[in-house]
């Protein structure tokens, strides 16, 4: 289903005149049964009738959008994702909109939202976490070098495809800079200490998200839960960081969320080491896909 555009020469030029041309409505697509339910929408399974390809259809209500005053947010969300060409990140494939509703069409994962399988396993086997880290710091690599920042990754923002391949899926947050930004975003347990202390960030604020993500993977838990946000927000700004005794994490993976959760976010261990720190090349899946029965 070419609905999405790309600038590679003449051909993809008149691809992307084609596809402009083109306005989707509700009748192109059949509407199956409901996948997930959000904030503004519902997400469906659907497929679309001329190609027959079968998508996740994300319904929005204006109403509720305006209400909440994120129809900016939304623009920016869509006007990034749709750019993006990633294994590891949801396909948005294009929209369109009635009266009443805006509709996404996206990649369908078929297996559905990570976090649900994290609450199901409670932790999961460095194996496991280790293929999903090193995937999305291959994610970020390619988002950072575009002037994305991500801003809320977290196991709610995260797909997993037919394969077992982990998708980064929801970009509400995200923006496209050149700058180094204020605007406080994204998940509390999930925040750097630089968002908490208001001051500016950069892309090394999704270095910290992956950090606290590896951690919430391998514990089941964010490294600083707590009880009271005040309490959440002092453990963060002073890196709190203790590692239980239960389940048992090896000492290389404790050494890689430590060099990710630093304060100083220039100290945080870059993306491609983290591709190249000694727990991920022994633990992680060279595929990138992670499948049942090859844990420890």
């Amino acid at each position: 289903m070419a609905v999405a555009t790309e600038s590679r020469g003449s051909e993809d030029r008149a691809s992307a005149h084609a596809n402009q041309e083109k306005r989707w409505v509700l009748s192109d697509f059949e509407v199956g049964k409901p996948l997930g339910r959000g904030k503004f929408g519902h997400v469906y399974l659907a497929r679309e009738k001329r190609s027959s390809e079968i998508v996740a259809l994300k319904v929005l209500f204006k109403s509720q959008l305006k209400q909440s005053q994120v129809e900016h947010q939304l623009r920016r969300e869509v006007e990034i994702q749709s750019h993006l060409r990633h294994p590891n990140i949801l396909r948005l494939y294009g929209y369109f909109y009635d009266q009443t509703r805006v509709y996404l069409i996206l990649e369908y994962a078929a297996k559905g939202e990570l976090y649900k399988e994290l609450t199901r396993c409670k932790h999961f086997s460095e194996r496991r976490t280790a293929t999903y880290v090193a995937s999305l710091a291959r994610a970020l690599i390619y988002l950072h070098g575009k002037h994305v920042i991500h801003r809320d990754i977290k196991p709610e923002n995260l797909l997993v495809g037919v394969q077992g391949e982990i998708k980064i899926a929801d970009f509400g947050w995200s923006v496209h800079t050149f700058n180094r930004r204020r605007t406080m975003c994204g998940t509390l347990d999930y925040l750097p200490p630089e968002m908490v202390e208001k001051a500016e960030h950069d892309y090394h604020v999704d270095i910290w998200s992956l950090g606290v993500l590896c951690y919430e993977f391998l514990y089941g838990v964010p490294p600083f839960e707590a009880k009271e946000h005040s309490e959440t927000y002092r453990r963060i700004v002073k890196v709190d960081l203790k590692f239980p005794l239960k389940p048992f994490v090896s000492p290389a993976a404790k050494d890689l969320i430590s060099q990710m959760l630093v304060k100083s976010s220039a100290q945080r261990l870059p993306l491609h080491k983290v591709l190249e720190h000694p727990w991920i090349v022994q633990n992680a899946d060279p595929s990138g896909v992670y499948r049942e029965g090859r844990s420890v």
